[in-house]
């Protein structure tokens, strides 16, 4: 199990890698934006932690560049940006949750075990969920509407996923969080309603039927509607 650790601080290059392989991970890192780049578009990865202000490229371009090379590895941004606007456009960018220094390690490895885990667990062999002409294979990570692919970071696949696994069924952002966040997730803010913002976009925006309907009060929806 290997880790890409991006972060030019030695201080806590040091400390984090050495609390991640107390922990029996293998960590690689690198020290700028570029080299990242190249690491994680090389080598498979189970998580990639990385800060936002990074030398030759910052954190949020690296995270776009990544998506839009497909790389699918979930991503935790660190910064010392903490606020929710802050927060939605580095979740905008393509990572999957968001960390604010200083933080004690702990919460990192929170994190840590929740992004792989939620991962891990989505991976089903030669599963094809399926509404309408919107299809998501769970092996291959691929999500196509109409035969158009549609590029999904790992969290917003993992979010498609649950849906279509309860097809039908309202899901509130309750479950939502507990479910694909854990308890770490904090229900306070708008990230879920950000995420299905982002989701909508992609599957609903430019096709017909729509499939993802919000229940005011109550949560959300992926279904057909006559």
């Amino acid at each position: 199990m290997k880790i890409l650790l991006i972060e030019d601080e030695v201080k806590t290059v040091q400390s984090i890698r050495q609390g991640l392989e107390e922990h029996q991970w293998e960590v690689d890192v690198a020290y700028d934006g570029i080299l990242g780049f190249q690491l994680a578009t090389r080598s498979p990865y189970a998580l990639i932690i990385s800060d936002i202000i990074l030398p030759g490229m910052n954190g949020l371009e690296l995270c776009r560049k990544l998506r839009e090379a497909n790389v699918a590895t979930p991503i935790l941004m660190l910064t010392a940006l903490g606020t929710t606007d802050d927060k939605i456009v580095g979740l905008d960018a393509g990572a999957d949750d968001y960390l604010v220094k200083p933080f004690v390690f702990g919460e990192l490895m929170a994190r840590v075990r929740a992004l792989t885990r939620r991962s891990h667990h989505t991976i089903q062999p030669s599963n094809v969920l399926k509404i309408a002409d919107l299809e998501l294979n769970t092996d291959t990570k691929t999500v196509t509407r109409a035969g158009r692919e549609i590029s999904l970071t790992a969290k917003e696949f993992q979010l498609l996923e649950y849906f279509l696994r309860h097809q039908g069924r309202v899901i509130s952002k309750v479950e939502l969080a507990e479910r694909l966040w854990d308890l770490t997730f904090d229900t306070g803010t708008n990230v879920i309603e950000v995420y299905i913002n982002f989701l909508r976009k992609k599957i609903d925006k430019d096709f017909n039927p729509k499939l993802l309907h919000t229940q005011i009060g109550m949560g959300y929806v992926v279904k057909l509607v006559s």
